[in-house]
């Protein structure tokens, strides 16, 4: 067995999950979301893409539904004992299978709480599950159940960000050494993550983000790589990622002189940088995070380049996005608690000029001011020729 996580650990998870199940009234759970498999279990696997069930009763038994690829995953991954198999075969559904392990359970006619927001289960899978399990039990929406609960981190899981705090200013690192006029795109991303693997870290949530020139402007990763110029920009989003546990960074980088455009932008990106910092703080709500960046952003009139949200909670994630809830927009009304790991980003990208600038980095938070899990300065990164 692979855990990385102490038995102690496990059971103190087991131990919360069961305090919200009872204050919710849930006899049972059904878990689709991968995140919460692994923290509850350490199960580890890709096949969530698959359908994949873990039952949780109000008792603390857990029994997980899965494909026989991913049977010896869950024994070597997990502290899962009853794993149980469901059969591709014909037009046989997993979903049926599943109703007769409920049935197992004496779950007929039970409340259960069903984890419908994660890409662990598709649409075609909620569907057959309400028509199948409707008549069979009361079905309650619990998927902000576990991530509000994984929100707030133990020792040791805070232990595994700061390593991949540490993998994210290595990747950045690298990064500076290949970056000049005529490097070419996927060498930095090489490099980045090369750095991450070398230090013993996973593959991230989702993919990084690098685009120079006007792709600089873009938020999401795409395919197709450019070589970078004599005066140019280039956006980087990043994240280290150690055992699933995500720590991120966001930069952008002149190469070159940067223009005067660049330097007002990254004066607001500095500015709502350190607005946020003092909303980081317990009591304070994501909302509040929020409205901080936005005013301090609007100071320099530049409200019609930012973003409607400027971070996120970060924790172990899988395959699509290492974004995890509370986020940071407009009237969130989540409270800030302290050993909280949240991740804030200052984007601005203005399409009229085709100039970006980003600044971003994550915070550990404490019971007064946040703590920036990252090394690297906060100066407009700069590369010449």
């Amino acid at each position: 067995m692979a855990l990385h996580f102490s038995s102690e650990e496990f059971d103190a998870r087991m131990d919360r999950l069961k305090a919200s199940m009872a204050e919710n009234k849930l006899d049972a759970m059904l878990l689709f979301a991968q995140e919460s498999m692994y923290w509850l279990s350490g199960y580890d696997t890709f096949g969530f893409c698959f359908f994949q069930c873990l039952v949780v009763t109000a008792d603390g038994r857990k029994i997980l539904l899965t494909r026989s690829a991913d049977q010896r995953q869950a024994r070597h991954t997990s502290n899962i004992s009853d794993i149980r198999i469901w059969v591709d075969r014909g037009e046989a559904s997993p979903v049926s299978q599943l109703k007769d392990l409920l049935f197992e359970l004496d779950l007929l006619g039970s409340r259960v709480g069903v984890e419908y927001d994660t890409h662990g289960m598709t649409g075609a899978i909620g569907i057959e599950l309400n028509a199948q399990l409707n008549s069979f039990a009361d079905l309650k929406d619990t998927s902000r159940l576990i991530p509000m609960l994984r929100a707030v981190k133990s020792p040791a899981e805070i232990a595994y960000v700061r390593k991949a705090a540490e993998l994210a200013d290595r990747a950045f690192d690298a990064a500076m050494d290949e970056i000049r006029p005529g490097a070419d795109e996927g060498k930095i991303l090489a490099a980045m993550q090369g750095a991450i693997f070398e230090g013993g870290g996973d593959y991230p949530g989702n993919e990084f983000i690098i685009g120079s020139g006007n792709d600089a402007l873009l938020c999401r990763y795409q395919s197709g790589r450019k070589t970078l110029q004599d005066n140019d920009q280039l956006t980087l989003e990043w994240a280290g990622a150690y055992r699933h546990y995500h720590a991120a960074l966001m930069r952008t980088v002149i190469i070159g002189m940067p223009t005067n455009r660049h330097l007002e932008m990254y004066a607001a990106t500095r500015d709502a940088l350190a607005a946020v910092e003092t909303k980081l703080r317990p009591g304070c709500t994501f909302g509040d995070i929020f409205d901080a960046h936005a005013t301090a952003v609007d100071n320099h009139n530049m409200m019609a380049h930012r973003l409607n949200a400027c971070g996120y909670s970060l924790g172990a994630r899988f395959t699509p996005s290492w974004m995890d809830p509370p986020m940071a927009y407009k009237d969130n009304p989540a409270v800030v608690e302290p050993n909280m790991i949240i991740f804030q980003h200052m984007i601005l990208m203005d399409s009229v000029s085709e100039t970006a600038m980003t600044l971003g980095r994550t915070y550990l938070t404490t019971e007064g001011d946040p703590e920036s899990l990252s090394a690297l300065p906060l100066d407009l990164p700069i590369k010449s020729g």
